[in-house]
């Protein structure tokens, strides 16, 4: 790699991601086709030009993840800061429950990786993002997109992954306001009866292959969870207001987008898009103000622009 002086702008892309995907707590995610994207630059000092979501909290110097983690980075494994002028236009709004601060993270790794001379694969850059995001499932899906089921072992992550049915489609309905993971996750309890736990372990083995072999007729079933959701419903108020509609207008699942508040339900194609956004906005007219996000599920993860590859598939970046 050429010296960081030397080096042409770097375009970044990273897809947003729906995690705890159902009975798939920590566990399991699915990239979908909005995303984060970055070109950075050296420069003599820092600085961000931000446009789409949340534009004003994405162009900040101070407390921004990006710059954070980047910095941090270089400092840990003893390499100089380099200044970088950043362009960014976010597609992912932040502390809705989509993969937003994984794919923040994910780019500060990047970028680190890049101009601090890093010599780091998929593996190293998974088990960094896991230290910092604390969830594997989410850095999992967006660094190599597709639909993903992530196990750790210590900073180890290991992932398994499958194209999702290139038929199906998303609908992300996100409310008004946002919620910080630390408040869902508290609404968690310590135990759990023994049925619900059966139950999440009979959905979650049979989710990946539903996804896995387009098993539209599995999804109602294998998305159904008793360890997170129900605890976080109160807090995420779209949840039971849209779990009914399962089963109808080509609804085939939903499920809580990560911690929340957004909620992903799963469409069976195309034609059914129009019908099931319909009977949404019903269900969740005059009790919630929302926006609908129609979305792919993703199979490209990180994508480099310059080399028009993967990032995950460098061995070194």
């Amino acid at each position: 790699m050429n010296d960081a002086g030397k080096m042409a702008a770097i375009r970044l892309r990273l897809p947003a991601t729906s995690a705890n995907l159902g009975p798939g707590f920590d566990a399991v995610a699915v990239a979908l086709d909005f995303a984060l994207e970055i070109e950075a630059e050296v420069a003599a000092e820092f600085s961000i030009a931000a446009t789409g979501r949340d534009a004003e909290s994405c162009a900040r110097l101070q407390d921004n993840l990006i710059l954070e983690t980047y910095k941090h980075l270089l400092r840990a494994h003893q390499r100089p800061i380099v200044p970088l002028a950043m362009r960014i236009q976010n597609g992912i709004p932040l502390g809705m429950g989509c993969g937003s601060s994984a794919a923040a993270r994910l780019a500060a790794i990047a970028l680190a990786v890049l101009f601090g001379r890093l010599d780091w694969g998929t593996e190293h850059v998974l088990e960094e993002a896991y230290a910092l995001e604390g969830h594997p499932d989410n850095v999992a899906a967006c660094w190599l997109g597709g639909f993903v089921s992530a196990v750790c072992e210590g900073r180890k992550v290991h992932v398994a992954r499958v194209d999702p049915p290139a038929e199906w489609r998303a609908i992300v309905v996100l409310p008004a306001e946002p919620l910080a993971t630390s408040k869902a996750r508290a609404m968690l309890p310590l135990c759990y009866e023994l049925g619900d736990v059966v139950t999440n372990l009979q959905s979650v083995s049979v989710l990946g292959l539903a996804f896995a072999q387009g098993r539209a007729d599995l999804l109602r079933l294998a998305m159904n969870d008793r360890i997170h959701q129900p605890y976080r419903a109160p807090i995420c108020p779209l949840l039971p207001l849209l779990l009914p509609l399962v089963g109808e207008n080509g609804i085939l699942g939903v499920a809580l987008s990560g911690a929340g508040p957004a909620v992903l339900c799963v469409v069976d194609g195309e034609k059914s898009l129009d019908e099931a956004s319909a009977v949404i906005t019903n269900a969740a007219r005059n009790r919630i103000a929302t926006e609908l996000v129609m979305s792919r599920f993703s199979q490209a993860g990180a994508e480099q622009s310059i080399e028009n590859k993967r990032l995950s598939e460098y061995k070194s970046i």
